[in-house]
């Protein structure tokens, strides 16, 4: 057995641990331009779980959280990772947090919004990523204000210019790029949502894979690989969560 208690055969039965990795998310994950290969805060956990483990590592990558947490579930692969959110707990065991999130608000120069407690309004329409953790929390927080979703979330921002739309919501650096793409919008103040970030796996496996890969994020958090890989990725906006 290992440091962190974690059956090598039970996480990964087809002797390769592999690792579902969701591209669509900046902070986490992201395609290098010059190889095409995965490249992020995620890979580099994953690269080092396999490590510690003694396991040789395949990335299945995923356009959006929805396949990715679908890649997980049909075990397509053994972990991956997701936001904390209720209705993905149904199917997946989540470890404690590793990185906290921002969840923001994007809407034209012009919007008389000016706060984000103003955009549950009837009448209001809201863009978000399909199958996103701001999908899966506006979809019940919001009681007034009308949802669409955007294919992914890379796509939020030209969906919402493309349908006059009043807000787009997303992860805050994300739409910051699409401000400054296409020009002539800003983001409210604030957050709507705190997203808490972790590694999670399929309930159907073994509830000890859970607490071990859980005791494998707090080390990486108090050890500070997590805040060294946000750095190496030149990443702002997201902060390790705390210790637990």
């Amino acid at each position: 057995m290992n440091t962190f208690d974690i059956d090598t055969q039970a996480l990964a039965p087809t002797g390769t641990l592999r690792a579902a990795i969701n591209i669509g998310n900046p902070i986490l994950a992201g395609l290098d331009p010059a190889t095409g290969q995965a490249r992020g805060v995620s890979v580099d956990l994953a690269q080092r779980l396999a490590g510690l483990l003694g396991l040789d590592l395949r990335l299945v990558t995923y356009d959006t959280a929805g396949k990715s947490v679908e890649g997980v579930t049909r075990d397509e692969a053994d972990f991956g990772f997701f936001a904390i959110d209720p209705k993905r707990g149904e199917q997946i065991a989540f470890t404690t947090p590793y990185v906290l999130i921002e969840g923001s608000y994007l809407v034209r120069q012009d919007s008389p919004l000016t706060d984000n407690a103003q955009v549950d309004q009837a009448g209001r329409t809201v863009v978000v990523g399909r199958a996103s953790a701001y999908d899966l929390f506006l979809s019940r927080d919001l009681k007034h204000a009308s949802i669409v979703r955007a294919p992914t979330s890379p796509a939020v921002v030209s969906t919402f210019l493309e349908m006059g739309a009043d807000v787009a919501a997303g992860v805050r650096q994300q739409l910051e790029m699409g401000a400054l793409e296409f020009g002539g919008l800003r983001l409210l103040d604030g957050h709507f949502m705190l997203i808490r970030q972790a590694l999670g796996i399929s309930r159907s496996r073994d509830p000890g894979l859970a607490e071990g890969l859980t005791r494998f994020v707090e080390d990486a958090k108090a050890s500070g690989f997590v805040a060294h890989a946000l750095a190496r990725h030149g990443i702002q906006g997201a902060e390790v969560a705390p210790t637990e």
